[in-house]
């Protein structure tokens, strides 16, 4: 039989780490090599040690303590195979942890043949996610994509405006209401008026509100 594939577990619950040792140890086709209840320890146990995949636990000693060793792991060794074996179901979690460059993402509490058939398959080269991780992945890409879209849509429209409409912006930014701005400008409130009408034609907006909302989404306060 070929040789076994050498595996790292950390994991700051000592009872986790034995179990899942003892569970991999019992298959003919893998085996522990290591083990580290740190972020501090898994990397420099994965700097010393061969290895084909690292079960990786997010909270050890901070909450993120397993993110950021797959960042440093990662740094030297693009290719480090790594899964994440977490209580975190969260969006954001799980949106961060994957963004950290893992293979997959499984949550504790679940049977043991389904953690051995995501080790396989990580190890084969087909690392797979649960129907919730993946959905979860796909959704904060599309929302990416349409926040790209949403940039340019933005960026093109900021280039066509005036710079009365610039200052307009600028005011709703800061939180000013129509007749404060009328003040502001030393104009008719009805202006004002017309002007955001204008605006919102231009970005597509029923709001000024919605405007307000999107630039800071977009983080693009700082062209106004």
């Amino acid at each position: 039989m070929a040789d076994k594939k050498k595996i790292l577990i950390a994991d700051d619950f000592q009872l986790l780490r034995e179990d899942l040792t003892e569970l991999i140890n019992n298959q003919r086709d893998m085996e522990v090599v290591g083990t580290a209840s740190s972020g501090k320890e898994i990397v420099n146990l994965a700097r010393n040690t061969e290895y084909d995949l690292i079960l990786m636990d997010i909270e050890m000693e901070t909450m993120n303590a397993g993110i950021l060793a797959t960042q440093e792991i990662r740094e030297t060794d693009p290719e480090a195979g790594i899964i994440f074996l977490t209580a975190h179901e969260t969006r954001e979690m799980i949106v961060t942890a994957m963004g950290a460059g893992a293979l997959d993402y499984i949550v504790k509490g679940c049977e043991d043949e389904e953690i051995l058939y995501h080790v396989r398959c990580a190890l084969k080269g087909n690392p797979i996610m649960s129907n919730k991780i993946h959905e979860t992945v796909m959704q904060e890409y599309a929302r990416l994509q349409q926040s790209e879209k949403s940039l340019l849509f933005f960026i093109n429209n900021i280039s066509k405006l005036t710079a009365t409409e610039r200052e307009m912006i600028k005011l709703l930014l800061q939180g000013y209401k129509v007749h404060e701005i009328a003040e502001a400008r030393s104009v008719e409130v009805s202006t004002i008026k017309t002007q955001i009408k204008g605006l919102l034609r231009k970005f597509g907006c029923s709001r000024t509100k919605e405007i307000v909302q999107i630039i800071r989404e977009l983080n693009i306060e700082h062209l106004f």
